[in-house]
């Protein structure tokens, strides 16, 4: 699995281009599936064949990420932000600016704290505040690079090893997730199983659960699951009473996100795995968040609604350059998931 984890990670795909993510998935997941088709949004749709019950597995494939704007006189890049970035995450970061010719590294920079004033010191600085430097000469030269309006711009990040089989990122949002379902359909691949299943790539979840919502609407599965990332409250900085998860200690099955706005889950889908988990001896956690939610929300909206909750990842520094996870975690979740594919006949 972490072979797997940095393999996705350490490729770049944000929102709305996502095509080198499916790349990895179409290679890893095709010796494990019947089918597999890409649709019209970009959301990768694989298909196990079965005769009970259809489950959908989405995990979404973009990461948070930056895209060209304008391009100043002297070469240098203003951006927009695509997806939740906290601003100051975003100074001075290295970035790779991915053009048609090839990717250009480059570096977030914006005015000095030297020439600042005292009460702009104070303050953090904004992303309008900041620039994209990528060693050009001028306007024209940035262009020649094949910088365009739209270009997307990635951090330039990968994973690296830390104590006790923890490790470090980018886009563990939601890669993490992705080599959960590989895995998964690795397993599921071996089973004797009654259900069909569809192991779903989808897109620009980051900015607005699009691809969960088309591609749920054209599958119309009768349970789905989310596998994303949540939010641990095991670091300083955040509080038990705004996180009861820990990282290595399982993954969290979602019972409600948003307090309620996003999901609140079905209750005999959250029955079926907490019951598919202790039976098993996984590690689990249960999570109610009032936080951000996940493609989770716009699948159990879906035609007359699909019975869903999300299976996570409980990962530290979301939305950073620096996301930090337990490998073990990855199994754990992918354990579940393919267990639960056994006895998904008893409960549905």
């Amino acid at each position: 699995m972490e072979e797997l984890i940095t393999k996705l990670s350490n490729a770049h795909g944000i929102s709305g281009s996502e095509g080198n993510i499916r790349a990895i998935l179409e290679e890893e997941l095709r010796p494990y599936v019947d089918e597999m088709r890409v649709d019209k949004m970009g959301n990768l749709i694989t298909v196990k064949k079965g005769d009970g019950p259809s489950i959908m597995l989405a995990a979404h494939m973009d990461e948070i990420g930056l895209m060209v704007k304008y391009i100043d006189d002297k070469g240098f890049l203003r951006f927009v932000k695509i997806g939740g970035w906290f601003d100051p995450t975003l100074h001075s970061q290295r970035v790779i600016v991915h053009t048609e010719k090839g990717p250009i590294p480059g570096v977030i920079g914006s005015k000095p704290p030297h020439v600042m004033k005292d009460e702009d010191r104070k303050k953090p600085v904004n992303a309008d505040d900041m620039f994209i430097d990528v060693g050009a000469k001028d306007k024209e030269d940035a262009m020649n690079m094949g910088i365009s309006i739209g270009t997307p711009v990635s951090m330039d990040r990968e994973v690296v090893k830390l104590a006790n089989g923890k490790i470090t990122g980018k886009a563990f949002d939601n890669r993490a997730g992705c080599a959960i379902i590989i895995d998964a359909m690795r397993q599921i691949s071996k089973m004797d199983i009654k259900a069909t299943v569809y192991a779903v790539g989808t897109v620009q979840e980051e900015v607005g659960l699009k691809g969960a919502r088309t591609s749920a609407f054209g599958l119309n599965p009768d349970i789905a699951l989310a596998v994303d990332t949540t939010i641990p409250g095991d670091h300083p900085g955040i509080d038990k009473k705004d996180s009861v998860l820990d990282i290595g200690k399982g993954g969290a099955i979602t019972i409600a996100d948003a307090a309620g706005r996003g999901i609140i889950a079905s209750p005999q889908v959250v029955k079926w795995l907490v019951e598919t988990a202790k039976k098993n001896d996984i590690p689990f956690q249960t999570d109610v968040g009032d936080g951000g939610t996940t493609d989770a929300t716009a699948i159990h909206l879906t035609r007359e609604g699909i019975p869903s909750t999300v299976i996570s990842v409980a990962t530290r520094y979301i939305h950073s350059p620096v996301e930090v996870l337990d490998v073990a975690d990855l199994k754990h979740c992918s354990d579940l998931i393919a267990k639960a594919m056994i006895s998904v006949n008893e409960y549905f």
